[in-house]
């Protein structure tokens, strides 16, 4: 008997390139696993039409028909858990979570960010980078703790910042970047190569004391 696919939710604020990603390596059959749920705070974020026609359940709660974040972050979490979802991606999701009801979650949930942690945690990423005469910019993938950007790195991209380069450019040069190291580190999450430990991240049974890199063969191996 097949075991069933590992069981993911995905949150996320914008038009979804990052979603768009999962879902095109999870159809070359790279990233075996079922989006149980891709959850928005905005009505219209393009991630949700893209769930839709995936045929991925989708939901959009309104932040401001909650009385305070923390509310609305508990009911969010609530409505992800009773999806059955075992794990849970923010894919651009533009909130801060509210300590408690993300608590659950510690060690299953993991973000993307573009920047190379710890530097720009928040937004505006690339145009600090470039404000500060950065050389190298990229993205970085970590697990979420109640610290914003701040919880363990697993693994960056990274790219080289060009002459000339602006934050538009820069951005559109890294999203591709994005699009291949979020899959990438779910796949070793849900094979759980990847695990959360004594507040810290584990990969093949070892400390990771280090952030995997892009292009280390371990991270982009499905094996």
């Amino acid at each position: 008997m097949t075991a069933p696919l590992p069981r993911v939710a995905v949150l996320a604020s914008g038009r979804g390139s990052n979603l768009a990603a999962l879902l095109d390596v999870r159809a070359r059959g790279e990233l075996p696993v079922d989006f149980a749920l891709v959850g928005s705070d905005k009505a219209t974020a393009g991630a949700l039409r893209l769930a839709e026609a995936a045929g991925i359940p989708t939901l959009a709660l309104d932040p401001r028909s909650y009385p305070d974040r923390r509310a609305f972050d508990l009911d969010l979490f609530a409505r992800i858990t009773a999806s059955g979802a075992e794990w849970l991606v923010l894919a651009g999701f533009m909130r801060i979570l509210d300590g408690e009801a993300l608590a659950p979650w510690v060690g299953r949930m993991i973000n993307i960010h573009p920047s190379l942690l710890p530097k720009y945690r928040g937004l505006h990423t690339h145009r600090r980078a470039l404000e500060a005469g950065d050389r190298e910019h990229g993205a970085s993938v970590h697990f979420v703790t109640a610290e914003l950007d701040g919880g363990p790195v697993i693994a960056q991209a990274r790219l080289a910042i060009e002459a000339g380069d602006d934050e538009h450019q820069l951005a559109q040069r890294l999203l591709p970047l994005e699009h291949q190291l979020l899959p990438a580190v779910l796949r070793l999450l849900t094979s759980q190569r990847l695990q959360w430990n004594d507040h810290a991240a584990q990969f093949d049974g070892q400390p990771l004391l280090a952030p995997l890199d892009l292009g280390d063969h371990s991270l982009l191996s499905a094996e």
